[in-house]
């Protein structure tokens, strides 16, 4: 079983940055893709970015590409999320996941392991 531990999250002004991490339990994380999905106020959890575990590709949702970056250190078993250039409409909690030798997948079924989420407000 692996444990998910998001932190990071907080309030900010639009414009602003955060960075958010993903802490995992395993000492065998490298193994592991890792995935951010967010759900806004009255939304559907979605999907985000994520990070391949083998050759580490990257894959990010349109509504983000050119303002967040997903990048991983296997050696402190974290993900992180770099988000810039925050707008209102980035609201959400916040949830990393991740999967055992998982490839490309936007879907969140496809996830085994949740973190609990952390809250991002953007004010306008």
């Amino acid at each position: 079983q692996v444990q998910l531990v998001e932190s990071g999250g907080g309030l900010v002004q639009a414009g602003g940055s955060l960075r958010l991490s993903c802490a995992a339990s395993t000492h065998t994380f490298s193994d592991y893709s890792g995935g951010w999905f967010r759900q806004g106020p009255g939304k559907e959890r979605e999907f985000v970015t994520m990070i391949t575990w083998n050759v580490r590709n990257t894959y990010y949702a349109d509504s983000v590409k050119g303002r967040f970056t997903i990048s991983r250190d296997d050696a402190k078993n974290t993900v992180y999320l770099q988000m810039n250039s925050l707008s209102p409409e980035d609201t959400a909690v916040y949830y990393c996941g991740a999967r055992r030798y998982g490839g490309r997948t936007f879907d969140e079924r496809s996830y085994n392991y949740w973190g609990q989420g952390t809250q991002v407000t953007v004010s306008s």
